[in-house]
Parts: structure tokens; C-alpha cells; sequence
């Protein structure tokens, strides 16, 4: 199966929640929707399932137009947020109540659902209720409910945002093991950038109802098409500033030039904005040229084994992400240093004109 996206656009009451999208899904992929909230992906995904129907463009499957079909005649499952599940049907009938509405045999259904019962390891619970399983246990059998299905697109919708840490964890390393088992198309929603690096395969970046960049995740984490893809796939959010290059220096404004070396000696003079993330400002002086981010602190947050120190500069701010325990005064001065390989370059358009030397073909950093 083939699912192709052509230029949809959706409004609604003159809000535009879904503009221009172009998309190519194969069959046997996992595809992750990356973006805040607001940013679009639900409403893409209830286009792709036929709840809603665009308002231009076309949606087509293996070649045939089903623009505007209903999502009752396709074969599309779907996992939400929340954990929908019959609280008065056990575990077992919870998952086979699809298989029992397409009337399959009595044989077929419990073939089925006790194969995704091993698979999401819930066999020691299908005479269970819902209300006798914990949160994860209760969103496997969400999840194995949309699997039974065996349909052709199965859509997920933040279907771990609601799981406390250790369940979100323990699922996002099964997740991807339960999708290559799959011929289906999986799309995955969430907002979460270390999400969609950990589940891997394709992801689409959404901004304001626009796809801004689709392809193989570690390739838009390491070399995103624009600003706006960047920013999306950065968290804590993408550190930013104005520069301009005379030559062979960058005047930054409230900070020290900063010599064009490297990728950046290649740029032509002009204006560009630098970006970089936030666990490569370093608090600690560099023995090579570094820029430097010299401030004030305006919040410091320890969470566990790293710190999230806020540095504001001259209108700017500026978060660093260090490891270890750092206690430091609000108000105090500090300075902050960023290698210049680490450094995103973007034209005035937005367009990424250098992405970090250290991540061109190599592995996330």
C-alpha cells in the first residue's frame, strides 16, 4: 500500500489547520509527525483516516482517489492519547470487539488476538478489566486493538503522552520492534523530539498546518531544510541570534566578533541567523576559539544528573543544557562558549545555508 498526500489544504471557521501538504507513505513504514502542539498534526491525521475531508488537494491509495471516502470504508485503525478501552469487557474482548464487528470465525479471532497479546505481552491479562491494569497495560491493549485490525494504516496520536516515564520509555523501545513485525503504514504523532530520534524511520516536521521538511529522522535532526524545521526538532528550543559576516569575522551584537573558521569562512558576507543547541553551549572556556555568550543568569533548573541554565544577553536568551548539578544565583554573571562547528547557518529567506560539521553524515549529536 501506497498512501499519497497531493497538495491537501484544510480551513476551519477561516483557521487554516492544514496547508499545501505533500506526502508519499509506503507500506511497511513508521512515520512520525513532529510539531508543538496546535502545529497541525492531528488534523492531518484525521485527514489521512477520512474523519475529515480537505478542502483542495487529493488523497490517493495505491493509485485510487479516495478523497472524501469515509474512514468507515477504509481500513485504518487508530490509538489516541487517551486509553479508550470497554470497561466492562476483559482485556481479550476488548481487543477481538473489531474482529467481532467484521464478523470474522470464532477460531480467527482468537488466533489473532492472543498474537498481539504475545506481542504487546498482555497474555497474563486478557480476562482482565481495564480497571485492573496499570496505564501501560491499559494503552497496550489500546494499541493491540488497532493492531488485531491488521489494517493497511494504522494512525497513532500521542499514545504515550499520558504514561508516566518509565511506561513511555519501556513502550518507545517496543514500539518500533512491534511496527517492523507490521506490513501496515504507521504514523506516530507526538511532540517530542527525542521521541521521534528514538523510534527512528521517517519524520515529517509541522509548523502553523505546513509539512516544513519529510525524510529519514537523523538526516532532519542533523541537516534540517530551514529555520523552522530546526527549531522543530529542537528541545530545549533552538538558541538563536542575528550576525553578520565583513569578511573574514561575524559582528554579533552584545558579543565578541567571532572569527569565520571552518564552514563558516565559506558564507558570503551578509546576514544570517546562527543557531545552535542548547547541550552545545558549554560553561567551560574552550582551548579553540568559541563564541561567547556573555550574560546573566535568569533561571537555573536541576533535573536529575544535568542543568538547564537560562542566560539572558542584551534582549537574548539563551539555554544551556550541562551535565552534572550547577547551583547558581539569579542575577549572576556568566558566560557561555559554543564551538563554531556546532553552529546552523540561515539565510534571511530561513533556508539552512551550514549545519553543524559534526553532524554531516555522522551520528546524532
Amino acid at each position: 500500500m501506497t498512501l499519497v498526500l497531493d497538495t491537501i489544504s484544510r480551513s476551519v471557521a477561516g483557521e487554516v489547520h492544514s496547508s499545501n501538504i505533500s506526502l508519499t507513505l509506503q507500506r511497511g513504514t513508521l512515520n512520525v509527525l513532529l510539531g508543538p502542539t496546535l502545529s497541525g498534526k492531528t488534523s492531518l491525521m484525521r485527514l489521512m483516516a477520512g474523519l475529515d475531508k480537505p478542502d483542495s488537494g487529493r488523497l490517493s491509495v495505491d493509485g485510487r482517489d479516495v478523497t472524501g471516502v469515509p474512514v468507515g470504508r477504509r481500513n485504518v485503525a487508530m490509538v489516541y492519547q487517551q486509553f479508550i478501552n470497554y470497561p466492562t469487557l476483559s482485556v481479550f474482548e476488548n481487543i477481538a470487539s473489531p474482529l467481532r464487528v467484521a464478523r470474522l470465525d470464532r477460531s480467527e479471532i482468537d488466533s489473532r488476538v492472543r498474537d498481539a497479546a504475545r506481542l504487546l505481552r498482555l497474555e497474563p491479562m486478557l480476562d482482565r478489566t481495564p480497571a485492573q491494569l496499570s496505564g501501560g497495560q491499559q494503552q497496550r491493549t489500546a494499541i493491540a486493538r488497532a493492531l488485531v485490525k491488521r489494517a493497511d494504516l494504522v494512525l497513532m496520536d500521542e499514545p504515550l503522552a499520558n504514561l508516566d516515564y518509565k511506561l513511555r520509555e519501556e513502550l518507545r523501545e517496543e514500539l518500533p520492534k512491534i511496527f517492523a513485525s507490521s506490513g501496515a503504514i504507521f504514523v506516530y504523532a507526538t511532540t517530542e523530539p527525542s521521541e521521534a530520534l528514538l523510534l527512528g524511520g521517517n519524520t515529517a516536521t509541522l509548523s502553523e498546518g505546513r509539512v516544513t521538511q519529510f525524510g529519514p529522522t537523523p538526516h532532519l535532526y542533523r541537516d534540517p531544510f530551514d529555520l523552522a524545521t530546526a527549531e522543530v526538532f529542537s528541545d530545549p528550543p533552538l538558541n538563536t541570534l542575528t550576525a553578520e559576516k565583513r569578511g573574514s569575522d561575524f559582528a554579533i551584537q552584545g558579543a565578541p566578533d567571532l572569527a569565520a573558521a571552518g564552514l563558516l569562512a565559506r558564507l558570503g558576507d551578509g546576514r544570517y541567523t546562527l543557531g545552535f543547541r542548547a547541550h552545545h553551549l558549554e560553561l567551560t572556556k574552550p582551548v579553540a576559539p568559541a563564541l561567547e555568550i556573555a550574560g546573566t543568569v535568569s533561571v537555573s533548573e536541576i533535573t536529575g544528573s544535568e542543568s538547564f541554565i537560562h542566560l539572558a544577553m542584551h534582549g537574548h536568551n539563551f539555554v544551556a543544557l550541562t551535565q552534572g548539578i550547577h547551583r547558581l544565583e539569579i542575577g549572576e554573571a556568566l558566560t557561555g562558549y559554543v564551538d563554531p562547528a556546532h553552529l546552523f547557518a540561515f539565510d534571511p529567506s530561513g533556508r539552512c545555508v551550514m549545519a553543524p560539521a559534526s553532524m554531516q553524515g555522522g551520528a546524532v549529536a
